[in-house]
């Protein structure tokens, strides 16, 4: 038997590359992407097809649905926060309304296979919004019923979308005929702020912590777009991608939500400063906190419970902040530019 197919959306991306080089190695899924950019040239001989487009496009993501019996949907293209805050309206047609479109196809393709496709979605601590830096402190890890206020478009764009999948998973066209028809086992994981040795950071509203690490490395001085005592949680690409293909893989039966925060590591612009500082001597890092995008950091909480998704499918960070630092980035980063890399 043919493997099945896993359709990977926003291919290009730093979740994407680092998804597709791992899909490729465990070989138990044919891939197909899509994505606005081409993928590199590196990453083709990995996938079974590739497409270069918007998932806005209605007539494309129909046609590669009737090209290939996809059985798995990661979707991973969307517009983020800091570019959302700046065109909110693209924001919610990409992170929304595309969206949409592809549950709508998965969905088809379900009831064509006569069975659920499995659609995995990443969602985002910008769900959260919580109401003041001092009640952040004392909140702890906040579950994930708590503080679903968020004050930026993509926060908004995500949290509908949860309840987007979570309705096509139990209730999609419930009056109808259909009514009975397989539906999607849609499965989401929040994410903390990412960090990657692989690829360069693009501008995030988390990504004060990797942009340390780049410009240290490079030694660039590094001005910190939000103020030493911002803390939010955050986690190795490696664990995330982990993540992505643990849940894909867990038993439905045990699964008892279909939103799952996910944890590795809390820590502050000033710890975070300070690591760099140690493992690039001479880093030269200060601060001049962006009122709006320090504004949206401190809406997201120091740090996520993440208990059901270590309860019902096992999750486990293999980083903690130490070796995150010493292990993985420092290195990582180190020798991209020893390498001369630049993307």
């Amino acid at each position: 038997m043919q493997q099945p197919v896993v359709l990977v959306t926003g291919a290009n991306g730093e979740i994407g590359r680092a998804l597709l080089e791992r899909l490729h190695r465990e070989g138990k899924y044919r891939v197909v992407t899509v994505d606005l950019t081409p993928l590199p040239e590196r990453l083709r001989p990995m996938c079974l097809e590739t497409y270069a487009g918007n998932i806005m496009d209605r007539y494309l993501l129909d046609q590669i649905a009737a090209h290939h019996e996809i059985e798995v949907v990661f979707h991973l293209a969307a517009l983020l926060s800091t570019r959302g805050e700046r065109d909110p309206e693209l924001a919610h047609q990409v992170n929304v309304e595309g969206t949409l479109h592809l549950m709508r196809v998965a969905q088809n393709q379900s009831g064509r296979l006569g069975r659920a496709v499995r659609f995995i979605f990443p969602s985002s601590i910008a769900v959260y919004g919580m109401p003041s830096v001092a009640e952040k402190a004392t909140a702890g890890r906040v579950r994930e019923d708590l503080y679903n206020l968020p004050i930026t478009m993509y926060g908004c764009n995500k949290l509908y979308c949860e309840q987007l999948g979570r309705y096509f998973a139990h209730h999609y066209r419930q009056l109808g005929a259909l009514a009975g028809a397989a539906r999607l086992d849609f499965r989401s994981i929040r994410f903390p702020g990412l960090i990657s040795a692989e690829t360069v950071p693009t501008g995030g509203t988390s990504d004060f912590g990797p942009e340390m690490l780049h410009a240290a490395a490079q030694k660039h001085p590094y001005t910190c777009f939000v103020g030493p005592d911002a803390k939010i949680p955050f986690m190795t690409m490696p664990d995330a991608v982990r993540a992505l293909l643990m849940l894909l893989e867990a038993d439905p039966k045990k699964l008892t939500t279909t939103i799952y925060n996910i944890g590795a590591f809390s820590a502050s612009a000033r710890e975070i400063a300070d690591r760099v500082k140690a493992a690039f001597p001479g880093a030269q890092i200060d601060y001049q906190p962006d009122p709006v995008r320090a504004k949206i950091v401190d809406s997201w909480p120091e740090d996520v419970d993440d208990t059901r998704a270590r309860d019902d499918w096992g999750w486990k960070p293999s980083y903690d902040f130490a070796r995150a630092f010493d292990e993985y980035l420092v290195p990582g980063i180190a020798n991209r530019y020893r390498a001369g890399r630049t993307s």
